[in-house]
Order: C-alpha cells, then sequence, then structure tokens
C-alpha cells in the first residue's frame, strides 16, 4: 500500500489534512519537535485528534525528532510515553541509538527513524531494522538506486513536496555556530535562505547562494511506487493549511491515476519557491537551486503593461479581491501587487513599487483556489444496526464494531421508542463528517428510554469507532550508566598527515578513487578511514579498495550506516561527532573504540559523557555542512576546480568551503565555519579532536564553539 502523508503544524493543517485525502499526519509535540517554531499540539489536542484520525482511518505520526542531553532524559521519556499513550501510531526520532534503548524497554512503541538520522544506504537501513525501528525516513539525498535496495530491508518513507534543506540532513549546523539557534533542537533561524558571495573563477555575484528550490517530485512519484517506497512525505510543519490541502489533493490524485493539471496550479499558487526542483533522488537538475528567489514565487498568470501611470496585466486570469502577487524582472523579485479590478482582456494591479513594461506577474495568494481547498470534504460511510427489545440492554453494531448497553431498556408507560427516534439520533454524529447508512432497525415491544440516555448510548457508539487497541505504559526511567577513566590522546582528521604528529590519524579523502597517502600509510599512529555523512553503495566500494591496500585499524562513523560496516568488516569503531552523542543512554547501547561528542555540547554538558574512550573537538575547522550537491549548478564546463572556495555573508564573514570528489568522481563540498576552533579546557578530562581538513591559516578569526554558552 502507498500512503500518503501530510504535515500538520497545528489542528487547522491537520484537519485540512484529512479532509483532503492524506492517508497519515506528521505533527510535532510541544516539547523535542524539530519545528519548535510551529504552533504544534499539547496532549489534549493530540488526543481528540488521534480520535478523529482514526474514525477515518488516518494514522498520527508524532516527531520527536530532537538532540536529547543528559539531563533532558527524564522529561523526553515522560512526554514519549505521554504521547504514545494519547494513542498515536508512531513517534519519529532522531537518535536512533536511544530509540534502541527505548525499543527494548518499551517494545509495542512504534518508533520511525527521522530524516535527521541520515539513513542514505543498506547499511544505515541494516542498522536502524536491528535497533527496533519499524520505518526509516531516508535523507532527502538518497538516489533512487540506493532507495530500492534499501526497501528491501525496512518500510521507506520519501519526501515528495516541499521545502529543501541545503545542508545533508540532520548534519547542519550552521544556525547553531552562526547564531546560537540549533536546527537539531528545532530552532533552524535559516541562514542558508540569506545572500551570499562565492569566490569562484574570480566573480563573485551576491545571490541565495545556498538556496534550493522547493521540492516537487509530482509525476515521477511513480517511479519511487515502482522501487518499492511506503510513504510518501509533504514536507511543511510551519506553512499554512492551503497549502496542505493543496499539495495533498494533488498527490492524492496521483496516487490515484488521476493527474490533473489545475490541481498542480492550485499547489503552485499555495508555496512554490524557485519553480519546483524534482530533487537528488533522480539527480541533480537546473531548477535545484534558487538563487534569485528566496520565497514564494507562486504561478506566472501574465505580463505588465504600464498605461497612463496604471500598471495593466494582460492575461486570462481572473482574480479577485484579496488576490495577491510578486512582480518578477529579469528573473529577479522587484516587489509585490495587489488585485484592483478587472478589464478588458486583462486586470489592473496597486503596487507601491515601480514598476515596468514586460515585468512578469505570478500570483501567490489566489482566494478560489484557497476557498477549493477549505471546502473539500471527507465522508465516511457508516452502517449501522440496532436492536432496541424491550427488557433487555440495547444493541448496536456499527461498522464492525458491536456495543451493548448497560442496562435492560424499559417498558413505555405512556410515549414509546419509534424507528424515526433512533434515525434522527444516529444522524447526529458529534462532528464527524460521515455518511449514516441504517443496515437494520430492530424494535422489538413497547420501548422507552429517556432522551439523554439513548443520546449517551449514541456517544458510546461512535467513540467505539476511534478506540485503538493497544499497550499504553507507565513511566520507568533509564538507569543512566556512568562513564569513568580519562583519555589523553589526540586524534586528528586530515587528509594528509606529514608533519602532524598524533595518535589516532583519521583520513578524510580529496578524491575517493585515489590510494591512501604515503603520510598516512607510513605514520605511526591508529589508523582509521572517515566514512562521510552521505555514503552510497559506491562510495563503500571505495572505502573497500583502501582497505586492501593496508592494516587499517577502524572506521570513524559520521553515519550510522558506517557502525554495520565496521562491525561487517571486524573493524574497530570511532563514533563522530556526526552521530550528535549528547546522552548516556545512547552511549550504553554501542560498543565502541572511541566516540567524539556532539560539537553543541557546553562544558558541562559534556562532563557526565567523559571518559576513557571520549573525545572533543578542540581544535581546527568546525565543519557546518556537508554539501551533496553542485552550488555552481553543475557548469563543469567553466569551474575553476579549485580544491577551496570562499563563501562570503553580508558581514563580510569568509566561510571555507572544501571541494572532494566521491566514489563517482562526482563533486562534493563541506562549508565550515569562518572562525577556527581553539578550546583549550579540560584537555585531561577528554581526548582532544582536531579537524585539520582545511588549513588554519583560511579561517577569519578564533572562536571556543560551544563550550561556554551551548545552545538552546
Amino acid at each position: 500500500m502507498c500512503e500518503l502523508l501530510a504535515p500538520a503544524g497545528n489542528i487547522e493543517c491537520a484537519n485540512v489534512a484529512i479532509r483532503c485525502g492524506a492517508d497519515a499526519v506528521y505533527l510535532g509535540a510541544t516539547s523535542f519537535s524539530a519545528r519548535q517554531s510551529a504552533e504544534n499540539f499539547d496532549l489534549s489536542t493530540l488526543c481528540e485528534y488521534a480520535r478523529k484520525a482514526r474514525f477515518y482511518g488516518v494514522k498520527t505520526y508524532v516527531a520527536m525528532n530532537t538532540m536529547v542531553k543528559n539531563g533532558e532524559l527524564e522529561e523526553f521519556l515522560r512526554v514519549l510515553l505521554c504521547v504514545w499513550n494519547a494513542g498515536v501510531d508512531a513517534i519519529i526520532l532522531q537518535d536512533a541509538l536511544l530509540g534502541k534503548a527505548i525499543k527494548e524497554k518499551y517494545p509495542e512503541i512504534v518508533l520511525h527513524l527521522s530524516t535527521q538520522a541520515g539513513i542514505c544506504n543498506e547499511n544505515g537501513a541494516i542498522f536502524a531494522k536491528n535497533c527496533g525501528f519499524s520505518r526509516v525516513i531516508l535523507a532527502r539525498e538518497t538516489p533512487i538506486d540506493e532507495i530500492e535496495k534499501i526497501t528491501k530491508i525496512i518500510e521507506t518513507e520519501v519526501f515528495v513536496q516541499g521545502a529543501l534543506c541545503t545542508a545533508y540532513s540532520g548534519q547542519c549546523y550552521f544556525s547553531s555556530f552562526v547564531g546560537g539557534n540549533s536546527g537539531n533542537r528545532g530552532r533552524c533561524k535559516q541562514p542558508c535562505r540569506k545572500l551570499y558571495t562565492y569566490d569562484r573563477n574570480g566573480k563573485g555575484e551576491k545571490c541565495y547562494a545556498l538556496s534550493l528550490s522547493d521540492l516537487c517530485v509530482g509525476e515521477d512519484i511513480e517511479k519511487l511506487v515502482k522501487v518499492g517506497v511506503t510513504s510518501f512525505k509533504i514536507e511543511g510543519r510551519m506553512r499554512r493549511a492551503e497549502y496542505v490541502g493543496a499539495s495533498v489533493r494533488y498527490y492524492r490524485a496521483l496516487l490515484d491515476g488521476k493527474a490533473d493539471t489545475q490541481l498542480f496550479s492550485d499547489l503552485k499558487r499555495t508555496y512554490n519557491r524557485g519553480n519546483y526542483t524534482k530533487g537528488l533522488a533522480f539527480g541533480q537538475d537546473k531548477r535545484f537551486l534558487s538563487t534569485a528567489i528566496q520565497g514564494h514565487l507562486g504561478e506566472k498568470v501574465g505580463v505588465l503593461k504600464v498605461v497612463n501611470g496604471k500598471y495593466f496585466v494582460e492575461s486570462r486570469f481572473l482574480p479577485k479581491i484579496g488576490d495577491a502577487f510578486k512582480i518578477l524582472r529579469d528573473g529577479k523579485e522587484m516587489g509585490g501587487a495587489t488585485f484592483e479590478k478587472l478589464q478588458s482582456k486583462g486586470f489592473s494591479v496597486l503596487s507601491k513599487t515601480k514598476l515596468k513594461n514586460g515585468d512578469c506577474v505570478f500570483i501567490t495568494t489566489d482566494t478560489s483556489v484557497n476557498e477549493r481547498v477549505f471546502n473539500q470534504q471527507r465522508n465516511k460511510d457508516v452502517h449501522i444496526q440496532l436492536n432496541f427489545t424491550e427488557n433487555q440492554p440495547p444493541v448496536a453494531v456499527i461498522d464492525t464494531i458491536k456495543v451493548v448497553g448497560e442496562h435492560p431498556l424499559q417498558s413505555a408507560k405512556n410515549q414509546s421508542l419509534t424507528h424515526e427516534d433512533l434515525f434522527v439520533c444516529f444522524r447526529k454524529t458529534d462532528g464527524l463528517s460521515c455518511n449514516v447508512i441504517f443496515d437494520e432497525v430492530t424494535i422489538n415491544g413497547n420501548v422507552f428510554i429517556a432522551k439523554s440516555e439513548l443520546n449517551a448510548f449514541r456517544r458510546r457508539c461512535f467513540d467505539e469507532l476511534t478506540v485503538k487497541q493497544y499497550t499504553t505504559y507507565e513511566y520507568v526511567g533509564f538507569n543512566i550508566p556512568t562513564v569513568e577513566g580519562k583519555n589523553q590522546k589526540t586524534a586528528v582528521i586530515a587528509s594528509d598527515f606529514e608533519d602532524i604528529r598524533t595518535d589516532i590519524a583519521i583520513y578524510k579523502a580529496t578524491d575517493y578513487n585515489k590510494s591512501l597517502p604515503q603520510s598516512f600509510l607510513q605514520g605511526k599512529f591508529e589508523k582509521y578511514l572517515y566514512y562521510p555523512p552521505f555514503c552510497t553503495s559506491v562510495d563503500e566500494r571505495a572505502i573497500d579498495a583502501w582497505l586492501q591496500q593496508s592494516d587499517i585499524d577502524g572506521i570513524y562513523a559520521e553515519n550510522y550506516g558506517a557502525i554495520e560496516f565496521a562491525k561487517q568488516r571486524n573493524l574497530k569503531l570511532f563514533i563522530g561527532t556526526g552521530l550528535n552523542v549528547c546522552n548516556a543512554v545512547a552511549l550504553g547501547q554501542i560498543s565502541a573504540e572511541y566516540y567524539a561528542l556532539s560539537k553543541e555540547l557546553n562544558d558541562k554538558e559534556l562532563q557526565p559523557l567523559l571518559g576513557g574512550r571520549s573525545f572533543v573537538l578542540k581544535d581546527g575547522g568546525i565543519k557546518l555542512m556537508d554539501l551533496s550537491y553542485c552550488p555552481f549548478e553543475k557548469t563543469c564546463n567553466i569551474c575553476d576546480k579549485k580544491s577551496l572556495y570562499f563563501l562570503t555573508d553580508e558581514n563580510d564573514r569568509r566561510f571555507p568551503v572544501r571541494r572532494y570528489l566521491d566514489g563517482k568522481g562526482n563533486c562534493r563540498f563541506e562549508l565550515y565555519n569562518c572562525n577556527r576552533l581553539i578550546n583549550d579546557d579540560a584537555k585531561n578530562t577528554a581526548g582532544t579532536l582536531s579537524d585539520l581538513s582545511v588549513d588554519i591559516q583560511n579561517y577569519f578569526g578564533k572562536t571556543s564553539g560551544h563550550a561556554k554558552r551551548g545552545v538552546l
């Protein structure tokens, strides 16, 4: 079965999703959600919504997919159990290791692994399944050939519509280190949507250099159906109800084999950044980046003419009061406009911006589309059989559920119960939109029942339709393990180890198809290979080829797939900073030779996790993003192919951007913080991890990172 999964940032969006045909809805609780800026759902609202969703056969998934720090474990578990006991169908987590501990303690809870976990290959899927997850929400970067392999291992959920993160899933620290608001904590301030310049070919034009177009897989969803994807996910918990409804209507029609150009037009008018991209599952296309337009573009409806100082739009479209427009000139946004009045062969608009002949007019608010979305209804046929017999309890069969009254029916002294009384009563559906079909209504004898008692029985019947049979749990806290020992070792991440003295060398490639450098092979240190956040089966084969060159001690894991990869090859494991280890319960679920703690923890939060195997990033570069696409729009014929670029923001801060080649020979990029990390505190409490992937002289300044303040 193909599941259409809709977002809901509030109850209005959730209800629209149901009415427009969603099979499932995902939403956030008021805490531990990766969209903390959304309205989200308190417990009472969640219970009521889950009840309504069950009536329509719609599943409810709750996202609790943020990093959980050691001091938050008790609160997190209490909230999670309350959410589960509210009757939801699954809970979405980011931390696979914490999820493993939860599944062992509460085996009936259904867990889905968030896209923040970055699962993109078979080994990651195997690891997630072994941790007890029933579904993986794949990284948006996962190619379709990898998706097909994963679907044979575990249930998959794939994004088909909505905003794209420019950084690799779950590996963005830009908002965290630039502004102190962590995306991994649900508080991303989206610095990727701001203006920047690149120093490419000596020319730097200010643009939205990191801003991606909205994803719209559209009719190519059929390709994902064929490879076995289970759930098709629409992004947008921060977006308005008309967008949720329009996107659900469009994809519902596609999955039902009823493609409709009008529905696609409606979708574009509710939210459309960059005229849409098919995304990276099918390879980077020409519309992948949206460097000229950052926000909602809408749909083109005409071209502007200036007539006697008035703005006329020649168009067949007939707007209404309340419609709004965006004006583009040479592909760049000039300003906005509102509808004034209809005219022959078009309409006039009002704008505070001085417009010109030939400007393109895009509609961004179409009140007619909103009316179509909000007027959509979803009715369910409910079949009812009633038997009201004197001196016996009333009996109702509603669909397949049998409900028996608590008390025998009395004999009527005056007015007896009629069939019409029952019809009138049971047509009241307590706010549920359904068609009541009476299959059989029987009254035996001279029956009396008080109206209040009859209404109570009806409400009980409809309540039974929404009851979920599942195991509820009481809170039993974690046994939080203690960490002991001290680590005075040093570890260095680099591509060349000439003149580098360290206990542990972690080789990060500049080209996955080149042999390991001699400075690494001949070094007198423990040798680990860097397993990147985005790692395809082709990249894994390249790492396997390196393993044949020399005796390698282990794998440095920046992705959960690395854990299974190392296990299969009997190699030691070094948990990297990219796995965001930030609590002792997660640590207790994995056996690793070494582990690096999340670079978003401050000194106080680090203390309970420091021990004989621990490392903390203390020196060198702070990687903020992994970019698994070409930020230069694949203009390879004019590319200077430098190993290092600089991205400059509006405050003239220069962020190093490292280029390297993956297993297929394609360019990938890493964006580093503008400041070099120098954190000299607590040298003897944890091993020192240094990232020397970028030459330290290329940094703007110095920083101690999150050591003092940390992030929210």
